[in-house]
Parts: structure tokens; C-alpha cells; sequence
């Protein structure tokens, strides 16, 4: 029987022969993960809300141990393991008991005791019970937002796997390269996969694999399908069906997600229309009405509207479009370059003073401008604690009708039977109430144009880039198969692209080559000079550091490597296009509810309700005079019939806030439906949207209020004559 030592040095011997043989260099062989690394490395990315609800989770398993049917056990726990939770179904289960219990007794009894309102105990009570369910599923929808992400990056990982195992036929190799270029979580998903291996958990990277592979199984065959080409092309003996096999799998994900999204795209209307009726055309038609019923119903107040239509709307509608999103295939993902350290500071607002540049974070100003925004939008309620008289706060021509006597009032607060204050009703409360609006929707919107204005302009560079790329690495791998080496080849291939984008990429390059005396990768990577440094993509990056290992093994294999590279990029960016084709018509519908629809429809909301309110108001105040002296029933129920009602102001405030939401809502849901796990690109549209229908709404709002109340006046007017 053989010595195992010996058989160790043995194994030794011929892996070097075979490593020098192939060609594979040292520094490719795979490096041990370590298991504090793979922690580490999970504890940066997992956001500081799901830490929190771990800890809550863990909390209430301790509590109350609630413990789940097996079939829903199971479930919830191939969720926790799909996004790496550190809890378990228990606790999950636990919580959403725990949860909503704890909300009902505490809301409610501030509600009863301090608030003394019935309406907000029964809201509570029902929200505490409506929260049950979707608390239950957190995991869940927390894996399907996972999933989503992930989905969104399996296009560029198949292409990373194949583009590298093409001239290296290693699949550890491949994983750890396409982890090392996609962003967070299928880095970390790949990541654990090579991890599993290292700590022995799996014996081979192929069973690791397989492992993770089963986790899509329900949800993205042809991602499992492509790893399955991939597997048998290290089978194949054959270097020409070796490399027809790669292909082949990147050609079936790039088919599958075709037809999936062409599905997709056609089961999206019926969704996207409730969501269009449930979101924005029946809450907001809904507002119209409501001043009426108010005025018969004074127990409604202002805070209860608000409660309905700024809290139970928006979770509803942002539930909606979650669950559309969930159902959304894999596409081609983008990366979010402000998450890039060396872009971080680009995110913040650099102001020079004293010689010294300082950089200020746009939450601060944004916060500071809102809070200024706000304190004009509340002035008249400010006013009134200072101002009790108002018999001069109006403008307008002489109208004895009114509380200022004059035809529109600033603040016209008013005072019923029982001696009881409220208001403000005037005119000029309500456009200084705008104001509110304005602070919320510009503050967000003015946020995310500051934090997202200098990268976006690197990223749309990039994105430009990425589209001419595959013609300029053709051109390159051209020059490589004529045999001119690569430090020439960059500085030809710029001159035939002067003027394009890709044109200053190799130039820069070939500079770094000629004038700094650099070799190819530093000219590419070198952290100071280096051309990635102004052209973050991971998509070149992977490129050229493919570029880099191939030149290694001689011009031939770089030249080939690089035109199979131009080939897959045109193919992913065709693919692209026909999703975006695809999704066209949903997007502009939902584009022109968010920057028109949504906006007009609500200041022309208030403009009717301004009129409603002030006719209202002088029907009673005419009502009180005409009656004045008489006693009985019929002269109290006369003076009281219509109420005092619900202020525009008020009315302004909660249906101003409601567009911010809707818009924000929507504007996240067009953009993930579109575009995927894009933050980025979310960012700058929300500065867009947010910015431009706050301005509409806040504008239309102004100009229907006036032109209305002129109206309402004139027919008091002619009204009051006629008696």
C-alpha cells in the first residue's frame, strides 16, 4: 500500500507539470475565502434595517414562541436562507404575532386616553390585524427583493463565466472572477458558494453549486440551464464543442429572458390599471366629494382624512406595486457607481470657503431648506395663536358677508355654537399652505438631484462607452490577430475611433502606455492613472482584465477572446433594447401619470374644493344672519345645517402630500419595472418627478383655487342680491 505522504508529493509533482502546462499562472489559483472574510463581508452589505428585524425576531421567539405549520416552516425557511438571515421560521412567525399585538394596545390606548377619539382605536385595531398577514411573509418579500436584484445580474454573471472559461477552463476560476464583477447579492450568493467549499461543507465547487443551483429552481430555470452547459463544456474533449457549449449557455439565458419579459410585458396591463385606479383616479376623485360630506358629518376631521389617505393609501399602493415587481424576470442590470468608493464623495456638494474646499452632505441641505419651506406652509396657524382679530386680514373688494370683511381672507377662522374655534378657511391660508407641499416634495427632490447630479453624468459617459464597446474591442482583437502587440494595437485602434467615447478610452490608455512608460494593465488599472478610473463599468473592467490574462497566452487567444467579448456585449445590449421595447408602453403610461395626470388632477381637486368650502361658509354665515333673532328648531337647524366643514388648507395639505407619495411610489415601481435593481437611475428620475409634479401640482392648485374663488364670490354675490 503506498505511502500517503508519498502520494501527496506525487499528486504535488504532476499538478505543477499540468499548471505549467496549461499555461495557468500562480497568482490564478483559487484563494482560500475565509470564513471571517465571507462574515465581514456580509455584515457591510446587509442593510441596518434587516440587522434590526433579525434582532426583533430573535427578541420575540424568545418572548412568545409562536411556531409555524411544517409547509409554512419550510417556506419561510428557504426564504431566510435565499437572503442569509441570521433568524429562524419561529422567530419570524413569533414577530408578526408580537407585532401587531403590541401596536393595538399601545396605539389604542394613547388614542382612548390622550387622543379620546374612537376613530383612531378602531384604525389601529384594524391595522394591527391587516398587518398580520404581510408581517408573516416579511421573509418572504424580503427574498423576493432579493431575488429580484440578483435575477437582475445573471445575464452579466453567465457572461463573466463564460468570457473567462474560455481561455481558462476552470470553473472555481469563473465563479470567483464573476463575483469579483457583479455587485452585491449574487457576489455574495457566488461568494458563499466558493465559501461552502473551503469550510468543507461541500467536497466540490460542482456540488456547491448545484446547491445554490436548486434554490432558482422554482423561480429561474434558465439560469440553472446555463450552468448546467457550462458545467459540460469541462467535459467536452473537443476545444471547438467546448467552446460551442459556452456559447450556448449564455444563448439560452439571453433567449429565456427574452421570452419571459414578452410575458411579462403582456400580463402587466391589468395589474398597472388597478394600480392607476386604486392609486391615483379614486382617492383623488374622492377628495371631491369629501368636503360635503364633512359638512354633514362634523365628527370627520382633517387628522382622520390624513390618517386614510397619507398612511393606509400609500402602504396599500406601495404593497401593489411590490408584488408587480416581484413577478419581474431577470434583465441587465446596471451598477450603481455612488456605492463605489472612490465616487462616494461625488455624492455630497463640495462649496469652497477660505481657500479650503468643504463637502457637505445633501441631506443637510435639503433638510434645513425643508424645514424653512414648512415654517411658511404652517404660518397661519402660527399667526393665529398672536392674532386673534381679524376683521383686517383680507384683500379683495368690501364683502360684509365674510368673517374679514373682505371678498378673500387670510386666515378666517370661525367660531360655532358652542364657542369652538376653527380654521383657517381664508384664501391666503390656503396658497401659504403650498407651501408644505413645496417642502416636502422639493426637499426630496432637490436631495436626490444633489446626490445623484455628478455621478449620473460618469454613469450616462459610461453607459455611452459600454454601447460603442463591442465594436472597439472587435477593432482591437483584429489588430491582436495580426500580430502587432498590444501597447500599439490601443493607440491604432483610437485613431480609427477619434471623436467617440471609446476612442478616448484606448487613447487614454495608449497616453499612459507612451508617456508614463506603463505596461497594458497598469495603464488600464492603475488606481491613480489608470483609464478605468474615469470609465467605471464593470463590464469593460471584465473585459480587459480578460484581455490582460489572455495576452499571456499569446496574441491568437487575446485576439479571439476579444471578439467573442464584442459578440456577447452586442448580443446582451440587443436583448436589452427588445425588453425596453417590450416595457415601452407600460412606462410611458405610467410616465404621464407621474408628471402630469397625477399633479393636474389634484390641483384641480383643490380648486373645486376651495370653491365648495367657501360657498359653504358664507351659505351658513348668511344663513346665521337671516335667522338671527329667531327662535325654535327651524332657526338652530337652518344656522347649523351645512357645519363649518374641513379648511382647503388642511384639505390642501393632506392631498399635496398624497401626490408626493404617489409620485415617489410610482416613480420607484416605473423604474424598477423598466430597469430593474437600478438605485442609480431611481435616484435621478425621483429628482426629476418629484421636483417637476410638485411645481405642477402646487401651480395648477394656485391658479384653479383663484379663478374658483372668484367664481364662488360672484355667485354669493348675485346670490345675496337676489335676497
Amino acid at each position: 500500500m503506498a505511502d500517503p505522504e508519498e502520494m501527496k508529493d506525487l499528486m504535488e509533482k504532476y499538478k505543477q507539470k499540468l499548471e505549467k502546462e496549461l499555461g495557468t499562472a500562480a497568482q490564478e489559483k483559487p484563494q482560500k475565502t475565509d470564513t471571517r472574510e465571507y462574515k465581514k463581508f456580509k455584515e457591510e452589505y446587509t442593510p441596518g434595517h434587516l440587522t434590526l428585524y433579525e434582532k426583533l425576531c430573535s427578541f420575540s421567539e424568545k418572548l412568545v414562541k409562536v411556531t409555524p405549520d411544517k409547509k409554512k416552516a419550510e417556506e419561510l425557511q428557504e426564504s431566510i436562507n435565499v437572503c442569509h438571515l441570521n433568524l429562524t421560521p419561529t422567530g419570524a412567525t413569533s414577530f408578526a404575532m408580537l407585532a401587531p399585538f403590541f401596536i393595538i394596545i399601545v396605539a389604542g390606548f394613547i388614542s382612548l386616553v390622550f387622543l379620546k377619539s374612537f376613530f383612531f382605536v378602531l384604525f389601529f385595531i384594524i391595522l394591527g390585524i391587516s398587518i398580520i398577514g404581510p408581517l408573516g411573509r416579511l421573509p418572504n418579500f424580503i427574498a423576493t427583493s432579493w431575488r429580484m436584484k440578483a435575477s437582475n445580474q445573471m445575464v452579466l454573471c453567465v457572461f463573466y463565466v463564460v468570457t473567462y472559461m474560455r481561455h481558462t477552463s476552470n470553473l472555481e476560476l469563473a465563479l470567483r472572477f464573476a463575483s469579483d464583477h457583479i455587485s452585491p447579492p449574487l457576489s455574495l450568493d457566488l461568494k458563499k458558494v466558493i465559501w461552502d467549499v473551503e469550510t468543507e461543507k461541500y467536497s466540490t465547487i460542482k456540488e456547491s453549486l448545484e446547491a445554490y443551483l436548486q434554490t432558482w429552481r422554482k423561480f429561474n430555470m434558465e439560469f440553472i440551464e446555463a450552468f448546467h452547459l457550462i458545467e459540460a463544456s469541462l467535459y467536452e474533449g473537443d476545444e471547438k464543442l467546448r467552446l460551442e457549449t459556452l456559447d450556448k449557455s449564455l444563448d439560452v439565458i439571453l433567449t429565456e429572458t427574452y421570452e419571459k419579459m414578452l410575458h411579462y410585458a403582456q400580463n402587466l396591463h391589468s395589474p398597472i390599471t388597478m394600480l392607476h385606479m386604486l392609486g391615483v383616479i379614486l382617492p383623488i376623485l374622492g377628495l371631491v366629494i369629501l368636503p360635503l360630506v364633512v359638512s354633514f358629518m362634523e365628527g370627520v376631521k382633517w387628522y382622520s382624512i390624513s390618517l386614510l389617505y397619507n398612511v393606509g393609501l400609500p402602504v396599500l399602493v406601495y404593497y401593489l406595486g411590490k408584488t408587480i415587481l416581484a413577478k419581474r424576470p431577470s434583465g441587465y442590470g446596471d451598477t450603481d457607481i455612488s456605492e463605489l468608493p472612490e465616487y462616494k464623495k461625488n455624492t455630497n456638494v463640495s462649496v469652497k470657503f477660505g481657500g479650503k474646499e468643504l463637502s457637505i452632505s445633501p441631506l443637510k441641505i435639503c433638510l434645513m431648506m425643508g424645514i424653512l419651506l414648512f415654517l411658511v406652509g404652517i404660518s397661519p396657524l402660527v399667526l393665529h395663536l398672536f392674532i386673534q382679530d381679524e376683521t383686517n386680514l383680507g384683500f379683495g373688494e368690501v364683502d360684509e358677508s365674510s368673517t374679514c370683511l373682505r371678498a378673500y381672507c387670510l386666515l378666517d377662522y370661525r367660531t360655532d355654537e358652542s364657542g369652538q374655534s376653527s380654521g383657517p378657511f381664508g384664501l391666503g391660508a390656503s396658497i401659504l399652505g403650498l407651501f408644505i407641499t413645496i417642502a416636502f416634495g422639493f426637499s426630496i427632490g432637490y436631495y436626490y438631484r444633489l446626490k445623484s447630479k455628478n455621478v449620473i453624468g460618469i454613469r450616462k459617459k459610461t453607459q455611452q462607452l459600454e454601447q460603442e464597446f463591442a465594436s472597439g474591442l472587435f477593432q482591437l482583437g483584429n489588430r491582436l490577430g495580426d500580430g502587432i502587440p498590444a501597447e500599439t494595437a490601443f493607440g491604432r485602434v483610437s485613431a480609427g475611433m477619434e471623436g467617440t467615447v471609446s476612442g478616448s478610452f484606448f487613447k487614454m490608455v495608449s497616453m499612459n502606455i507612451r508617456r508614463l512608460g506603463m505596461g497594458v494593465s497598469q495603464a488600464i488599472f492603475d488606481p491613480k492613472h489608470g483609464a478605468m478610473l474615469f470609465f467605471p463599468s464593470d463590464l469593460i473592467e471584465s473585459s480587459m482584465k480578460v484581455l490582460i490574462e489572455s495576452i499571456k497566452k499569446g496574441p491568437k487567444v487575446a485576439a479571439n477572446a476579444l471578439m467573442n467579448i464584442s459578440r456577447y456585449i452586442r448580443e446582451i445590449h440587443k436583448v436589452n433594447e427588445r425588453l425596453k421595447d417590450l416595457m415601452s408602453e407600460v412606462i410611458s403610461s405610467m410616465t404621464s401619470q407621474i408628471k402630469f395626470l397625477t399633479p393636474v388632477i389634484a390641483g384641480i381637486v383643490i380648486g373645486i374644493t376651495s370653491m365648495v368650502t367657501t360657498i359653504l361658509g358664507k351659505l351658513t354665515l348668511q344663513m346665521k344672519q337671516l335667522n338671527a333673532g329667531e327662535e325654535g328648531a327651524g332657526g338652530a337647524l337652518a344656522s347649523g345645517f351645512f357645519g363649518q366643514g374641513v379648511p382647503t388648507f388642511y384639505f390642501q395639505m393632506i392631498v399635496g402630500i398624497y401626490v408626493v407619495q404617489i409620485t415617489y411610489i410610482l416613480t420607484v415601481l416605473s423604474n424598477g419595472i423598466e430597469n430593474g435593481s437600478d438605485k442609480l437611475n431611481e435616484r435621478s428620475e425621483l429628482a426629476k418627478n418629484m421636483t417637476r409634479a410638485t411645481f405642477l401640482y402646487c401651480f395648477v392648485s394656485l391658479a384653479i383655487m383663484l379663478i374658483f374663488n372668484m367664481i364662488a364670490n360672484k355667485i354669493m354675490a348675485v346670490s345675496l342680491v337676489g335676497t
